[in-house]
């Protein structure tokens, strides 16, 4: 089922035009995901973990990341922005988030509210865990990125205890965002609360709610979609409402290790870029990490100011952000939704680890498909050169047990 939802989103969709069968964005797959098949790359989006590596490497521009158009935001009469920390560090002179958040406004928008308010909210009930000793082993994973979440259920099945249990702060902002609105008298029916992202990823989460027993965002817009309303919007601005209520401490999110310093004190690893995750991974897998209490994984560079549908360089928008930040309060010992219960913040239900990688259901065909690998394997110069249209010979003695290649379409083979 999961299959079907990832290839009816389409997380990641090719331009068959553009694309050139040059093999980048195969050899840079954290799950192996695609292949190069007649010239042109294919997706298995059974493999598929969203982290938006392909779209950013591919020379031709043939990778594209999912989201909704922006007119879908008027399909509601009462419209609910909820733009990621990361938004307010595409904008170059821009002194005061309420510009930015104003901006929301002019553009559709009816309300907003800041996901850096919600991250506050899980700082602390993240505080709350480790005060109470609610883990079963340490270091406790963060799962406030859904790439490394998806990444860890398809390939690293013995990291899946360690994940933190709690929703990431864009689902908390999207719930609180339309309780706000209820409670002021809108009608729920009339309500479309719409998060503003900076990767597929969150596109992915926030569509197929992950954690959660269903999706509650009514859509999932790109930071350079909205980006470009904006500039025309903030220029235009005769008033400027107070609407920024998060404090220094919900803007650092949007930097790897934001989220890290604001839960530990000095127990904790910040690691950010898919490559630089997985080698972490590897470490927590082998029980190499045992002293730190937290770790944090962004599999974008720079944490979520490097995703693939923001706008700026990720170390001018990180650079951007740390100055806002020092007109702000920190906040991180507080939260002004300490009266939820603990609920609100779990997970709804735990995300399940994923199979994907088995040969077969029935366990006889499995080893009929496992001897032919191994046959296969045994014949291939191991040079892993792609030119097969897989990522490395064992990836193409797979397709080939599969059915999916031939031994023919290895060029490298001696005859």
């Amino acid at each position: 089922m999961l299959d079907e939802i990832k290839s009816m989103l389409n997380t990641v969709m090719l331009d068959p035009d553009k694309c050139k069968g040059c093999i980048t964005c195969m050899k840079r797959c954290p799950t192996e995901a695609i292949r190069v098949r007649n010239g042109k790359a294919r997706v298995l989006y059974e493999r598929c973990v969203a982290c938006g590596e392909c779209v950013r490497l591919c020379p031709h521009h043939a990778k594209l990341a999912s989201f909704d158009s922006f007119d879908v935001i008027d399909g509601y009469k009462y419209k609910i922005a909820v733009p990621a920390p990361s938004l307010y560090g595409q904008f170059n002179n821009v002194d005061d988030i309420n510009v930015i958040l104003n901006g929301l406004l002019e553009i559709g928008f009816d309300d907003v509210f800041e996901v850096s308010r919600a991250a506050e909210a899980v700082t602390a009930e993240t505080k709350k865990f480790f005060k109470e000793k609610k883990y079963e082993r340490l270091p406790v994973i963060s799962t406030a990125c859904p790439a490394v979440v998806e990444l860890i259920l398809v390939r690293f099945h013995s990291l899946a205890e360690r994940l933190l249990p709690l929703k990431a702060p864009v689902d908390i902002a999207v719930r609180l965002a339309r309780e706000e609105a209820i409670a002021k008298g809108i009608p729920e029916e009339d309500i479309g609360v719409f998060f503003i992202s900076p990767c597929p990823a969150k596109v992915f989460a926030l569509k197929t709610g992950m954690g959660l027993d269903k999706p509650e965002a009514d859509g999932v817009l790109a930071i350079k979609d909205v980006y470009v309303r904006l500039l025309s919007a903030m220029k235009n601005l005769k008033e400027l409402k107070p609407l920024a209520k998060s404090g220094s401490l919900g803007l650092s999110w949007a930097s790897s290790g934001g989220e890290a310093a604001g839960v530990s004190d000095d127990k904790f690893l910040a690691a950010d870029g898919i490559e630089n995750v997985i080698n972490v991974l590897k470490e927590l897998e082998d029980d190499k990490l045992q002293y730190l209490d937290f770790v944090e994984l962004n599999a974008c560079n720079g944490g979520c100011v490097g995703g693939v549908l923001n706008v700026e360089n990720p170390f001018v928008a990180k650079a951007r952000i740390r100055a806002l930040r020092k007109s702000l309060n920190y906040t991180g010992e507080r939260s002004v939704y300490a009266d939820k219960d603990e609920w609100f913040y779990e997970w709804d239900r735990l995300p399940e680890v994923k199979d994907v990688f088995r040969l077969d259901e029935d366990r006889k065909i499995a080893m009929q498909k496992l001897a032919a690998i191994e046959s296969a394997v045994s014949t291939l110069p191991g040079l892993d050169c792609g030119a097969c249209g897989a990522p490395s010979c064992m990836a193409f003695a797979e397709d080939i047990a599969s059915g999916e290649a031939t031994m023919d379409e290895c060029v490298r083979r001696d005859k």
